[in-house]
């Protein structure tokens, strides 16, 4: 079903074209069969929107997060066990963090932009200051799985592959720890509280934890929680609902205050599976990213198929299907409109308009897939990480706006 369409589909929808000669319809075909082997690579390159390329990683660059207090600061960090801290208006390096030993998959600022948290898979967390460019606190952890600074305090949470969360005051490092089950947390998210925590784990089971307390307020497990790895979580704008993804395809809402599923938003495959033939993979589906509309009882739901998924929350019914030829690394909500961005690993944004369900405009100028993106408050800028080294600044300024 993906990828370009063959020469044999062109020839069906040529069908109906007369050609005045015969002769004509050869060197088309060779034309159409030459793009069709080299079209994907040669295309993603050729065409560039960016504004800006920040070129000092020397492997893929896997994550990305925007200064939120002024938006004129990223912080990257890559395979390359880098991660830089740069002016997004000119791609000017501020400085590095070093002294990582393993790829930086994490990286982000607290929420007033005075400290950058830098974190490696083999579990070193490293803190900065921003204005003074040092190092103020450091930490080491199981291989890590995610970490977010607390939206209103120098706190740092972070979850690990033996299934803990951790919990860090910044500077001072006194320190709090959330045992979960003896497997992965997955993914985690600070509730808009600031008081409550919702971690997702690879067993399928999701925890909302008092922060205070330590205490685990609700477990989602067995029948009621997912049937395989928690992926993502979110949460709408004042807290009160949650939504889990998970490699079993299937979204759930759940209510905050009573760690109750809501519903559950399944993806019906188009296509029946068919018998595996040995030695063949099956095709694999996962909800990889999902969020909350700050503006409608909307949800978005971002498929490893390509599927963008709109829900209507208040009806609890799929209101639009937008179709990507290849699959969806992460999605983000403007922060005040119905307009959802995406990246895929065809190297693309796009901008969707969650009413309509249509394309808005798409931004090229990777020459490899995706893997992270940042949106900025005002919706002007989108900073993207690729696995071709670079990240980069398009502006996505619109006429409507």
């Amino acid at each position: 079903e993906l990828g370009p369409p063959g020469p044999d589909d062109l020839a069906e929808e040529m069908e109906d074209v007369d050609f005045e000669d015969e002769g004509a319809e050869e060197p088309d075909a060779e034309a159409w069969e030459s793009e069709d082997d080299e079209g994907v690579e040669d295309g993603m390159e050729a065409q560039d929107d960016s504004e800006v390329t920040f070129s000092l990683h020397s492997d893929s660059v896997f994550c990305v997060s925007l200064d939120p207090k002024t938006n004129t600061l990223a912080v990257t960090g890559g395979e390359d066990d880098k991660a830089f801290v740069w002016r997004v208006s000119d791609g000017e390096l501020l400085f590095e963090c070093s002294g990582h030993k393993d790829s930086v998959t994490c990286a982000g600022f607290s929420h007033d932009s005075v400290f950058v948290a830098t974190g490696d898979m083999s579990g070193l967390i490293k803190v900065w200051r921003v204005d003074a460019k040092e190092e103020v606190w450091s930490f080491e952890v199981g291989d890590l799985e995610w970490m977010e600074w607390h939206p209103q305090a120098h706190v740092l949470l972070a979850g690990t592959a033996d299934g803990n969360t951790w919990m860090w005051k910044i500077p001072s490092g006194d320190c709090k720890t959330f045992q979960g089950p003896a497997c992965p947390a997955t993914c985690g998210r600070i509730l808009p509280d600031g008081k409550r925590a919702v971690v997702g784990y690879e067993d399928g089971t999701m925890r909302i934890w008092d922060l205070k307390q330590g205490t685990s307020l609700h477990v989602l497990k067995g029948q009621d929680g997912h049937q395989d790895p928690l992926t993502c979580v979110a949460s709408n704008q004042d807290g009160s609902l949650i939504m889990t993804g998970s490699v079993d395809c299937h979204a759930k809402l759940i209510s905050s205050a009573t760690g109750k599923v809501v519903c559950v938003f399944k993806m019906e495959s188009v296509t029946p599976k068919a018998p595996i033939s040995e030695g063949e993979e099956a095709e694999s589906n996962s909800v990889e990213s999902l969020g909350f509309c700050n503006v409608m009882p909307l949800a978005a739901v971002g498929y490893l198929d390509g599927t963008l998924a709109i829900y209507d929350l208040s009806t609890q019914s799929l209101r639009h299907k937008c179709q990507h030829e290849s699959g969806i690394v992460q999605l983000l909500w403007e922060e005040s409109s119905a307009v959802v961005y995406t990246c895929s690993l065809d190297g693309a944004v796009r901008l969707w308009d969650a009413r309509s369900g249509k394309m808005i405009s798409e931004y090229r100028g990777h020459s490899a897939e995706i893997l992270d993106f940042a949106v900025n408050k005002d919706a002007s800028i989108v900073v993207t990480t690729s696995g071709d080294h670079q990240a980069k600044v398009f502006c996505v300024q619109r006429p409507d706006r």
